[in-house]
């Protein structure tokens, strides 16, 4: 039986999504918890990873168990489960899928938003404060720029195992409120880094550190180091992860 779970972290205390050695992931929290419950050693299948420190407002994950369990998608469980689980972590549901079903390999979109700060906000700290005045309008030109690539190298953590740094940007934009800037972007794929490293970027672009020509440059020369620098890791949240209609109902 394939079940899915449906879940958000704040990835603060975490070294991000994937099981490592030595180091506390959200992966490995949820797998032990799973485990404990369930009386069975469970494994999970992410739709994705984050880096560490990065946050998922919306996440997917499945795992298989032998049999059908009666309760794993009950209300009750999810409940006792949450209580289990440290407070960082939180199931909203558990839902039984067909058994071929992949939370990562199915799903065909996926969002993030990037939150800066012009002004200092103690009671943000998933926030980037960044106290210098920026162009947004000359930011947006620049992220439009990034709907018209592919090859996205020049973002991209190096010495990666991924095959290939191909990803099709469906939608990059920045919006203003007050004192906040929100960078939302959206893409079949992303790449180990490259929100930050492309929000760096863009500030770059922003500050007139470097022309909107200048940014187009960068990704074609497909190189890091020709990019900015990675903006920090905890204003970084992962918003969404779109599945084909009519795939399960959320």
């Amino acid at each position: 039986m394939r079940y899915f779970i449906h879940l958000a972290y704040n990835g603060s205390a975490y070294h991000g999504w994937q099981r490592q050695e030595n180091a506390q992931t959200v992966q490995a929290e949820l797998e032990k918890c799973l485990s404990l419950k369930l009386g069975t050693t469970i494994s999970l299948m992410g739709c994705g990873r984050t880096d560490t420190g990065v946050h998922a407002k919306n996440f997917f994950a499945h795992f298989d168990i032998v049999s059908e369990v009666k309760e794993i998608d009950s209300e009750d469980f999810r409940k006792q489960l949450n209580r289990f689980l440290p407070p960082d972590i939180v199931v909203f549901r558990i839902f039984k899928v067909p058994d071929e079903l992949h939370a990562r390999f199915d799903a065909i979109s996926r969002k993030y938003c990037y939150y800066l700060n012009t002004k200092k906000d103690v009671f943000n700290p998933t926030s980037y404060f960044f106290p210098h005045e920026l162009d947004i309008e000359r930011m947006n030109e620049a992220s439009r720029i990034l709907l018209k690539h592919t090859d996205f190298t020049s973002f991209s953590k190096l010495h990666t195992q991924t095959q290939t740094n191909n990803c099709k940007i469906e939608f990059a934009q920045w919006t203003k409120s007050k004192h906040q800037l929100v960078f939302e972007i959206s893409a079949d794929r992303f790449l180990r880094n490259m929100v930050r490293a492309i929000v760096g970027s863009l500030i770059e672009t922003g500050l007139q550190k470097r022309s909107t020509t200048d940014f187009e440059a960068l990704i074609l020369a497909k190189n890091r180091n020709a990019a900015g620098y990675s903006v920090p890791a905890h204003a970084l949240f992962l918003e969404e992860v779109i599945y084909p209609d009519g795939l399960f109902e959320v």
